[in-house]
């Protein structure tokens, strides 16, 4: 007797089909010329499938860009911050890792659309900022905060904002390209942010 079909399986190989479409297809014509209809063809199922699961060309990226990340970890075999003892290390082999990220076209395109996109969508802008950003954004609070209790950090630093001085002038570079985005530029970044923060007993 024939098996049924796995209406789960096939969903689920629908979907990834549709999200590595729009990823593919942001690289090649950019967010203003994508379209659901070519993301349908690409993925090779109707849009009305799409609509399904999307409202929007917008929200089909953000999802693509989620399913990218998680690739991205473990393609790298993420296993969380790394917490060495050593703050600095720590920070440049993450921000290193970014940087060799937005110089991936792969991730690049998907990124500056969705960039682009949250700038004039405030709810697709929520949505970014709540699903995409503020998990990795936890992740550098959570290991600053361990270097302050460590007492690496003045007791009183801030540490959303020792984050935003982190990342700030990496992504104004990288969205602007005011400047090549290096691992020298990183490293430099992270020695001139901590030189401001760090607990002056350990200077």
């Amino acid at each position: 007797m024939p098996k049924t079909p796995d209406a789960t399986r096939r969903s689920d190989r629908s979907r990834r089909a549709i999200l590595d479409a729009a990823l593919a297809l942001v690289g090649e014509v950019g967010y203003n010329k994508l379209t659901i209809e070519a993301i349908a063809a690409r993925a090779g199922v109707g849009k009305q499938t799409i609509y399904r699961w999307w409202p929007s060309k917008a929200a089909v990226l953000l999802d693509a860009s989620l399913a990218l990340a998680g690739d991205a970890e473990t393609e790298a075999e993420w296993t969380g911050f790394p917490d060495s003892g050593d703050l600095a290390a720590d920070l440049k082999h993450v921000l290193r890792a970014t940087v060799d990220e937005f110089n991936d076209e792969k991730y690049d395109a998907p990124a500056r659309a969705l960039t682009a996109a949250g700038a004039t969508d405030p709810e697709l802008g929520a949505r970014f900022t709540e699903q995409l950003l503020e998990p990795q954004l936890a992740l550098y609070e959570a290991r600053l905060h361990a270097a302050r209790e460590a007492g690496q950090l003045a007791p009183d630093t801030d540490l959303r904002l020792t984050v935003e001085m982190l990342l700030g002038p990496l992504t104004y570079r990288w969205l602007l390209r005011t400047a090549p985005l290096t691992h020298a530029y990183t490293d430099a970044l992270v020695d001139g942010v901590l030189g401001g923060v760090a607990n002056v007993t350990d200077r």
